[in-house]
């Protein structure tokens, strides 16, 4: 009996890339809320939408709306209610878990949104930095900046961030 030759070992696949979201707000602290959620997926497809204000989210940072250029108009007449984001997350997302970037604001921002919505997320929100390795971590904004200034001039929104946030994150764990 002859030993059966090993198959050739397939290459390893890359680390599946994990979802990634990120949040627009009408500013930063205590009374600012989501105007914006935007999210991609691991197999990259992208969604993102407005967020209509609530009666009582009022606070609005003029230098934050300089920044991601959403006016309060815009919200009024192209976002959705928060009930309808809320869903429309819990229906895309049910069971991942999902890293942001700026995971304190962010958490906040997503609590106040599901609040408004009455319903509980069905996914749990992670901080990006967790799965990355201390060196990996150092070398996180050089390659960031390398891949936006890859991409050219982007819109300073939701789903784009969260997009450049994925990319970085496959750069720095793709082959070397």
């Amino acid at each position: 009996m002859h030993p059966t030759p090993l198959a050739p070992s397939k290459p390893t696949p890359p680390l599946a890339a994990p979802t990634v979201l990120d949040i627009e707000a009408s500013g930063l602290g205590r009374s600012s809320y989501p105007i914006e959620v935007g999210y991609v997926l691991p197999d990259g497809h992208a969604y993102c939408t407005l967020v209509q204000p609530e009666i009582e989210w009022t606070h609005w940072d003029e230098s934050a709306a300089a920044l991601h250029r959403i006016t309060r108009d815009l919200l009024h007449e192209r976002g959705l209610p928060a009930k309808d984001v809320a869903r429309r997350l819990n229906e895309q997302l049910a069971g991942q878990t999902v890293y942001s970037d700026g995971w304190a604001n962010d958490y906040t921002w997503l609590s106040a949104l599901f609040e408004a919505a009455e319903m509980t997320p069905r996914f749990k929100l992670e901080n990006l930095r967790s799965l990355l390795s201390d060196a990996e971590a150092e070398q996180w904004h050089l390659v960031k900046a390398q891949i936006a200034s890859e991409r050219g001039t982007q819109r300073h929104r939701a789903s784009s961030d969260a997009r450049l946030l994925q990319l970085t994150l496959q750069r720095l764990r793709g082959p070397h």
